[in-house]
């Protein structure tokens, strides 16, 4: 589903609930026989910091690089764009910060890494939103950091957002 079918094929999935996503995984994990489950907001962040690196937003410390790397407000003309037109950060992912918001496993919790475990910290264990990571098409560059996070009730579907990466499980 999208709302801008503009980009063809290649357009980002958005307009899609987190309880969404959890159904393609069950259905992808059973054709699949692998297991494939939406990242935890650890994993999502230090992917996006192109493995750990102290990077403002995905591939990039420098504002003035990011439209080089990302679809936001400065850039986007108020629409997604097909998937892996920038350039990817450190690890070789495209599209980490800007174009849609998306889905991570965590519940959101304020608070959570004010107490969390250090390393590899795997979320609350409840909540009623869960997170969204990566800023959007109509974020500033403030918007699309990498540190910066939302929460969303996990039932609701919107043009901004509903993007999701899987993470696979290794076996």
């Amino acid at each position: 589903p999208s709302d801008f079918p503009n980009c063809g094929d290649d357009c980002p999935v958005e307009m899609v609930s987190w309880k969404d996503a959890q159904d393609f995984i069950t259905r992808l994990n059973q054709r699949s026989g692998r297991r494939f489950r939406l990242p935890t907001e650890a994993e999502w962040e230090y992917a996006a910091r192109s493995g750990g690196k102290r990077e403002k937003w995905a591939g990039t410390s420098n504002e003035s690089e990011l439209g080089d790397y990302a679809w936001v407000s400065a850039n986007s003309r108020n629409t997604t764009h097909s998937v892996g037109q920038k350039r990817p950060n450190g690890l070789g992912i495209y599209d980490m910060a800007g174009n849609v918001w998306e889905w991570c496993a965590d519940w959101y919790d304020v608070n959570y890494y004010q107490r969390s475990p250090k390393d590899n910290p795997g979320g609350p264990g409840s909540g009623s939103s869960r997170v969204l990571r990566g800023g959007s098409f109509d974020n500033d560059a403030w918007g699309a950091r990498v540190a910066n996070r939302i929460r969303v009730d996990p039932a609701l579907r919107y043009s901004f957002y509903g993007g999701f990466r899987l993470a696979l499980v290794p076996r």
